[in-house]
């Protein structure tokens, strides 16, 4: 059994309950019987559980359910192969799990697992388990995909990186089940700044797993080879006059699409900050680019390989899943007003268009997509990614977020409400009239404050510091 968690959100504002509510209603059509164990499927019409999605979004969703939050791991650890590789996806046949591995289909997994270490009660036969999972791994990437002297990882093909129908991706094939690298195509095998990225978030949860185990040594031998990894992806793959990065082609040619991938480079950690300061200050906050009406189009709005389509298309429309990563990839680099006027645009657009949760989103209008071809629209618009960044954007303004270790309480100013959680043993509380907020633990008052702040706390309510989660500017419109 897991320990006990709960979460609950009630506020004056109808538009913002009525999302909550029905994030929260359709959430619960993706729970699913996966051969005995409760699952969180992606959604959308898409029914298994995937690398790239599913760890992560298991872990927003653990307040609500965390044994559906630990299998949607657990699963994943226990198909990992004896030579390290783990499932790009996991689908159910009948009354059976069938691991698949014709792709790696992204890697969003050491940081939500590890944080669900400290959610299911610090076992530390799953923080072992873990920790030799990532070193196999990290070893099979290495062993694998890195076809030169460079430092740098390569991807195979386009579900590698999850990027269906990337132009980019030019005549590359969609998945690939050998270990040893396609030829005869031009973009693949392409030095990836995302593959690359797998192995820095897993040699740096390493790092802090082996503090945790009290394995200082282990520590430091896990952040040089983390160092190591960004130091050949500032030194191969960033352009200094462009501020971003690019892949390159089995030539060693960049690949000068612009594109958001340096966003999920963030989400790893891998970037430096002033590389990834340069990233969001000239193209992530660029309208000509990706600072549309509706922001983060997987391809620069202004680029000729950006298609606005409505299926599913990486070289197009924003996707929620860049939504769902773009909290913590943002966060790793202190954007946090950035996070909370992103939440606000989501929120807006989701309320402003019917309360539908899907894929894509037209950039420019906001409209969400809904491909022809008979797929059932309730389906389509209960898509995972969307329906917890909505949640996670929500918790991360006027909630409770254990992170780790610590426990985020983000007081937002403008509506009256009062956000309840429980886990770990404790229960938080905030209770706010948009001026001011009060922060309990276990009933216990933390403290009372202005709005607009996030206080941090230790487990036991200790204050370790305040970040500013709003920018001082003009009062949020959509309020109105």
């Amino acid at each position: 059994m897991y320990p006990e968690t709960s979460v609950s959100f009630r506020c004056d504002h109808p538009v913002l309950q009525r999302l909550y509510d029905e994030a929260e209603r359709r959430c619960l059509n993706n729970l699913r019987d996966f051969a005995g164990r409760t699952v969180l499927v992606e959604g959308g019409g898409y029914n298994k559980i995937w690398l790239e999605t599913q760890p992560m979004g298991g872990e927003m969703y653990a307040l609500r359910s965390l044994e559906a939050a630990m299998n949607n791991t657990l699963l994943f650890l226990e198909h990992q192969r004896a030579d390290g590789r783990l499932p790009g996806s996991i689908r159910l046949d009948g009354k059976r799990l069938v691991p698949e591995y014709n792709k790696y289909q992204g890697f969003c997994f050491p940081w939500p697992a590890l944080n669900l270490y400290y959610l299911s009660g610090e076992d530390p036969s799953f923080l072992e388990a873990l920790r030799d999972a990532l070193i196999r791994f990290d070893d099979c990437l290495w062993r694998t995909r890195a076809l030169k002297e460079d430092g740098l990882l390569r991807s195979f093909c386009v579900y590698d990186t999850g990027e269906d129908h990337a132009l980019r991706y030019g005549d590359a094939p969609c998945w690939w089940t050998e270990d040893h690298p396609p030829k005869g195509f031009q973009a693949v095998p392409m030095a990836s700044m995302d593959v690359t990225s797998w192995s820095y978030a897993s040699r740096d949860a390493l790092r802090e797993i082996s503090l945790i185990q009290g394995r200082e040594e282990d520590a430091r031998f896990w952040a040089r080879q983390a160092r190591l990894v960004a130091d050949s992806l500032r030194r191969e793959l960033w352009d200094e006059q462009a501020g971003t990065l690019f892949d390159r082609d089995p030539r060693g040619h960049q690949i000068r699409v612009l594109g958001h991938s340096p966003l999920r480079c963030m989400y790893w950690g891998s970037l430096s900050p002033r590389m990834a300061d340069r990233f969001v200050r000239e193209h992530l906050l660029n309208p000509e680019e990706f600072w549309t009406p509706f922001p983060l189009p997987s391809t620069a709005v202004n680029d000729p390989s950006f298609r606005n389509a409505p299926e599913n298309n990486w070289s197009g429309q924003p996707e929620g899943l860049t939504w769902q990563r773009a909290v913590q990839a943002l966060e790793n680099y202190g954007y946090h007003s950035l996070v909370t006027h992103l939440g606000e645009t989501l929120i807006h657009t989701i309320a402003s268009h019917g309360f539908r949760f899907t894929q894509q989103y037209d950039p420019f209008t906001g409209e969400p997509s809904l491909p022809s071809g008979g797929a059932d629209p309730e389906a389509l618009s209960s898509y995972g990614p969307t329906l917890l960044a909505a949640l996670e954007y929500i918790a991360h303004r006027w909630g409770v977020h254990p992170h780790l270790n610590e426990i985020w309480f983000s007081l937002g100013s403008g509506i009256s409400c009062e956000y309840e959680a429980a886990f770990r043993g404790i229960r938080c509380e905030i209770r706010s009239d948009g001026v001011r907020a009060k922060v309990s633990l276990d009933g216990r008052l933390l403290c009372e404050s202005a709005c607009g702040l996030r206080v941090i706390t230790d487990p036991h309510g200790k204050i370790l510091r305040t970040v500013r989660i709003e920018a001082q500017g003009p009062e949020d419109h959509w309020m109105d």
